[in-house]
């Protein structure tokens, strides 16, 4: 025979709580300015995460691929995921999207291919073993402050 429960509630007994609902988390998002090229402003939230050894190199000319490559490092795999998010989530505010996205769940090398521009972040590790740096030597710095032609 099945055991009874009680069925009477206990004086000041609370209601089970309401479950909230999940707020999203707000996401701070920089409006950028209309002059700047959509590089920058990968740059710009590349070092909002504070990537470092940040470099944007001028390929117009040297090759077809692309015209600028974005080069930066993240300490470990946790901050060059973040750093991946937050250029990707600015550009997208700015009305870009990647073509492609690679290394993503490895973290070792995050590669963003928008078609004009390529935004890579490495780990140190990935970053000197691959030495794009190098590899592009015969290419222009271009420094933050300058625009992109048009």
């Amino acid at each position: 025979m099945p055991r009874k429960t009680a069925t009477t509630k206990r004086a000041g007994a609370a209601k089970p709580a309401a479950k909230k609902a999940a707020r999203p988390r707000k996401q701070k998002v920089v409006a950028p300015p209309a002059e700047l090229a959509a590089w920058q402003v990968a740059l710009q939230a590349a070092e909002s995460k504070k990537a470092e050894n940040v470099r944007v190199l001028d390929l117009q000319g040297l090759t077809s691929f692309t015209d600028y490559l974005v080069l930066c490092t993240g300490n470990n795999p946790r901050q060059v995921q973040a750093i991946a998010d937050e250029v990707e989530l600015q550009l997208k505010n700015f009305g870009e999207r990647p073509k492609s996205v690679e290394g993503y769940k490895n973290a070792e090398w995050v590669l963003l291919d928008y078609g004009d521009y390529v935004v890579n972040v490495f780990s140190d590790k990935a970053r000197t073993y691959y030495d794009l740096d190098r590899l592009w030597q015969d290419a222009a710095e271009v420094r933050q402050t300058e625009e992109q032609p048009s």
